[in-house]
């Protein structure tokens, strides 16, 4: 990957396209809003094969995420929850926690950073 400077910040050129990163939020992606989606990201992506090798029909899966930042440590990422809302007919709640257990553990963007930042999870299902 070649990240190339650009007045107001950097881009990466992609086979989808281009990536801006920029601490202006007018300008591109600021880096933090990177970081939680690459482990937002990440975990959708690994529920959604966990689900898929269970045979779980999924309908949908949204993800939301809540970042507390440290503005005294260069406004690091200092925790952040994830809920996860999933809409699976036949999917019990037992079978739902059990499966987001799983999906931390085989996520690796959150186990990349997770002796960093405090990363909770929770779920609700959607009808």
């Amino acid at each position: 990957m070649e990240f190339k400077m650009t007045e107001k910040g950097f881009r990466l050129e992609t086979e989808f396209g281009p990536l801006n990163i920029s601490a202006d939020e007018q300008q591109g992606f600021r880096p933090y809003q990177l970081m939680v989606a690459s482990i937002v990201g990440c975990s959708g992506t690994v529920m959604k094969k966990i689900l898929k090798k269970k045979r779980k029909e999924v309908e949908d899966i949204r993800i939301t995420a809540e970042v507390k930042r440290n503005p005294d440590q260069a406004d690091r990422i200092e925790k952040m929850h994830i809920t996860f809302y999933v809409k699976a007919p036949g999917l019990t709640e037992a079978a739902l926690e059990k499966i987001v257990h799983l999906t931390r553990k085989y996520c690796s963007m959150v186990q990349s950073v997770q002796d960093a930042i405090e990363i909770t999870e929770s779920f609700e299902m959607i009808e």
